[in-house]
């Protein structure tokens, strides 16, 4: 992989209670389906994101697993409900056992 997979995510600063808020993700990661060969004839290995997670303060959230037909630099967006002030960390997990990781602050009130 050319560049390392920079996560970027978009969480309001600030909820009303009870407000209802889109969280948007985004990763940059080339999603390698292991088809393809370099210019060598060299099967280029396969380096896939497999899971995204989001938790809340400790508790999940939400979740999904992606497949292989997920496009590089995959998006990703959800709708929470706040209800009090805290600290989300999003999680993206790769094929080899990779982790990168993205936390943003949420005050509610």
């Amino acid at each position: 992989m050319t560049t390392k997979p920079t996560p970027r995510v978009r969480v309001p600063a600030k909820a009303a209670a009870g407000e209802l808020i889109e969280i948007k993700t985004l990763i940059s990661h080339e999603m390698e389906s292991g088809q393809r060969k370099d210019a060598q004839g060299k099967t280029i290995p396969r380096k896939i994101l497999n899971k995204f997670s989001a938790s809340f303060n400790g508790k999940p959230v939400f979740s999904a697993d992606w497949h292989p037909a997920i496009s590089a630099n995959p998006y990703q967006s959800f709708f929470f409900k706040a209800a009090e002030s805290g600290e989300f960390t999003f999680t993206w997990k790769d094929d080899d056992g990779s982790e990168y990781t993205a936390k943003n602050k949420l005050t509610v009130g």
